[in-house]
């Protein structure tokens, strides 16, 4: 895949203020490359992300991709009147939208990321009315047994390099029959060109490449960084962590979203899949 071919995919879509100065490239990106580039990507950027997509996410919707699946709709975490008094995670949190969803379900909610500037966000909304953990989602700083759910929309699992380490620190901090879901882009879309309009629907590149999508600055040092996986890829990485996959949701694109994030349309939308949630369960 040639650089120009895939662009950078943030939570939902194109990554807004990339580094000008950033050469993007494909090459090998191991975890603490790709762990210490996304700290540093996201403390960066969480300004202007928020504000350019705040309104789409809201204060305290819990949104599963651009296509604006709302969990209050699609209750993949089990049913809304279940939720109150349970542990939940989130990780890959964010401005914590979707962890204080939970807690306005009666869910005792806490939000994890990576970038102390994103959680600064989630600050101003609410005033810590979420707890706050700043944390790496490959060491969760929590005891075993510590959560009844664990969710990610879009945060943490696309950009590690090492994905089953993330599955097994979840299955460990999950009770028994505890439910791990979690979103990414659709990994088809790696195949095609990262853009909302016809140019977006012929493919340009190998499926089955997973080099990851590196942007590095002058030195060489990775300041961004994607990792791609297939659908078989991330089904072993689940299985691997000690889950029972239930279920594979592929959201379709909605007449009522007339929106374009990054690459993803109603174009495309309509077309082939832009995010894919796993929902898992733990043995």
């Amino acid at each position: 895949m040639n650089q120009e071919d895939y662009a950078p995919e943030d939570a939902y879509g194109t990554l807004p203020g990339a580094d000008e100065d950033a050469e993007a490239t494909r090459r090998d990106a191991g975890d603490a490359e790709s762990s210490r580039a996304s700290r540093g990507w996201w403390d960066r950027n969480a300004d202007e992300y928020q504000s350019e997509h705040g309104a789409f996410l809201g204060d305290d919707r819990f949104v599963w991709g651009p296509e604006g699946l709302d969990e209050a709709d699609a209750a993949l975490l089990g049913p809304r009147e279940d939720l109150r008094g349970k542990d939940v995670l989130e990780i890959g949190a964010g401005a914590a939208q979707c962890a204080r969803w939970l807690a306005a379900q009666g869910a005792r909610a806490v939000a994890l990321d990576l970038s102390h500037r994103q959680l600064q966000h989630a600050l101003r909304i609410d005033g810590g009315a979420v707890p706050l953990v700043e944390a790496d989602a490959g060491a969760l700083p929590f005891l075993d047994g510590s959560f009844d759910l664990v969710c990610s929309a879009y945060g943490a699992v696309p950009f590690v390099a090492e994905p089953v380490r993330v599955m097994r620190e979840v299955h460990r901090v999950l009770r028994p029959g505890g439910r791990w879901v979690f979103s990414v882009t659709h990994p088809i879309r790696w195949a095609f060109p990262d853009e909302p309009g016809p140019e977006g629907l012929s493919v340009s590149a190998s499926y089955f490449d997973r080099t990851p999508y590196v942007e590095q600055d002058e030195q060489g040092r990775a300041v961004y960084v994607e990792h791609h996986r297939t659908i078989g890829d991330r089904v072993r990485d689940v299985v691997a962590g000690g889950f029972r996959l239930l279920d594979l949701v592929e959201p379709e694109w909605p007449a009522w979203n007339s929106q374009e994030w990054g690459g993803w349309s109603p174009l495309r939308g309509n077309l082939i899949p832009g995010t894919a949630i796993f929902v898992c369960e733990r043995d």
